[in-house]
C-alpha cells in the first residue's frame, strides 16, 4: 500500500535569540562560577549557528526555575507551536482539522496529560472520534521515527488522514545549577521549533508525488549514557556525550547500510540523504561516514545556522528545505537519538505530469 506526503510545514516560536546575545548571557550566568566556561565559550562561534528561537525571552534564562514554571512555559509554548505547525500543514494539504482521522504527537521536552493534541482539541477542530497517539522519549530521532509511525498507521488504515505533529521546546531545559559541560553545549546548540506532516494512502492530485517507505531503526546496546535526559527535582538535565561525532564516524555507515538493505535499496540509488543536523561536527561526520562530498549537506547546515538544533523537528525543517528547492529522486531521511538509536525513512519524490 503506497503512502504519500500531502502537506509539510514548519513553525518557530516568537523569540529570536542571536548567537552573540546567547554567548553574552551565558557569560553572565556561567562565567563567574564555572572555571571551564572561558575555554568552552569558543564553541559558540564554531557551532555554525547564527540564531535560534525560543518560547521564552532571553531574560527568562537568568532566573531560577523548577518543574512547575518550566512545564507551565512548555504548555503555553508547545500548544502554540502545535497549532501553528498543524494549521500550516493542513492548509498545504488542503485538509481541515475535522478531516483528520489520526494524530501522532511527538515530543520529548515537556509533559502534558492529557497530551498536546487533546490540549488543543477545540482550537484545531478535531472530531471527537479522532485516534490520538502521543509519543515521548525519541529525542532527536523523533522526526524520522514519527514519520515512520505515521506512515505505518496510514498504510494500515487505507484512506485515513494522518496528521503528524513534532514539537520540542529544548530551551526550557537550560540548567545553570549543575555546572556540567553538557549544559554549556546545550546552551550553544539548542532551540525550539515544530513541524507537521499530513499523510495518507490517497494519491495527491497536484504537485510532486512524495511517497514514504517503511521506517527502519538501529539501536546499539550499552549506549544509554550517550544522549538523553537526567531527571531531578529541578527538571530535565541534558545528557550529551562528547563521543557522538566519533561514534557517527565509526558506526553510522553500517547502520545506514542496514536501512538501505531493509528498503531494498543501495547507496548508489540515493539521490539525497536528508539528515538531522545535530551539530556542525555531526554533519561533517555523517558526510564522512557516507562518503559524501564535504559540504553536500547544505540544507542541514543552513537549518542549523538559522534555527539551531531543535531536536526532533529539525530533520523535517531540512526535508522541507530540500523539497522546496525542487529536489526529486530517491531520498533517505536519517537521524540519531537517545537509545542510542539511528532512525531511517526512505522516501521518493517524483514530478507529477501536468
Amino acid at each position: 500500500m503506497s503512502v504519500y506526503l500531502h502537506g509539510l510545514s514548519t513553525a518557530l516560536p516568537p523569540y529570536c535569540l542571536a548567537q552573540p546575545d546567547v554567548l553574552e548571557r551565558a557569560k553572565i550566568i556561567f562565567g563567574g562560577k564555572y572555571p571551564q566556561f572561558e575555554r568552552l565559550s569558543a564553541t559558540f562561534a564554531t557551532a555554525g549557528i547564527d540564531q535560534r528561537h525560543s518560547v521564552v525571552p532571553i531574560d527568562w534564562f537568568s532566573q531560577d526555575h523548577g518543574w512547575a514554571d518550566r512545564n507551565a512555559a512548555f504548555m503555553t509554548g508547545a500548544k502554540a507551536l502545535f497549532i501553528d505547525a498543524s494549521r500550516r500543514a493542513l492548509a498545504d494539504a488542503g485538509w481541515s482539522g475535522s478531516d483528520v482521522d489520526c494524530v501522532v504527537t511527538v515530543c520529548s521536552t515537556g509533559l502534558a496529560t492529557p497530551s498536546l493534541e487533546a490540549q488543543v482539541f477545540g482550537e484545531m477542530g478535531f472530531r471527537d472520534d479522532i485516534m490520538r497517539i502521543p509519543v515521548f522519549g525519541l529525542g532527536c530521532a523523533g522526526g524520522v521515527s514519527g514519520l515512520a509511525v505515521a506512515q505505518s498507521i496510514a498504510a494500515g488504515r487505507p484512506g485515513a488522514k494522518v496528521l503528524l505533529v513534532v514539537v520540542e521546546t529544548c530551551s526550557l531545559s537550560f540548567r545553570a545549577d549543575r555546572l556540567q559541560k553538557a549544559d554549556i553545549i546545550a546552551a550553544v546548540l539548542f532551540g525550539d521549533g515544530s513541524a507537521a506532516a499530513c499523510i495518507s494512502t490517497a494519491a495527491p492530485s497536484a504537485g510532486n508525488v512524495i511517497s514514504l517507505g517503511r521506517g527502519h531503526q538501529k539501536i546499539w546496546p550499552d549506549t544509554l549514557d550517550i544522549m538523553g535526559w537526567d531527571i531531578d527535582e529541578t527538571g530535565f538535565g541534558v545528557v550529551f556525550d562528547r563521543s557522538i561525532p566519533a561514534f557517527v564516524s565509526k558506526e553510522f555507515a553500517a547502520a545506514t547500510s542496514g536501512a538501505l538493505t531493509a528498503a531494498t535499496l543501495d547507496h548508489a540509488q540515493i539521490d539525497r540523504y536528508v539528515c538531522h543536523p545535530g551539530g556542525a561536527k555531526v554533519v561533517e561526520a555523517i558526510e564522512g561516514a557516507l562518503h559524501l562530498n564535504q559540504g553536500s549537506l547544505d540544507a542541514e547546515r543552513e537549518t542549523l545556522r538559522a534555527a539551531g538544533n531543535m531536536s526532533a523537528p529539525t530533520v523535517m525543517f531540512v526535508m522541507k528545505s530540500v523539497l522546496d528547492a525542487g529536489k526529486t529522486g530517491q531520498m533517505m531521511a536519517c537521524a540519531l537519538g537517545p537509545g542510542f538509536t539511528a532512525s531511517f525513512l526512505p522516501f521518493h519524490v517524483s514530478a507529477q505530469a501536468a
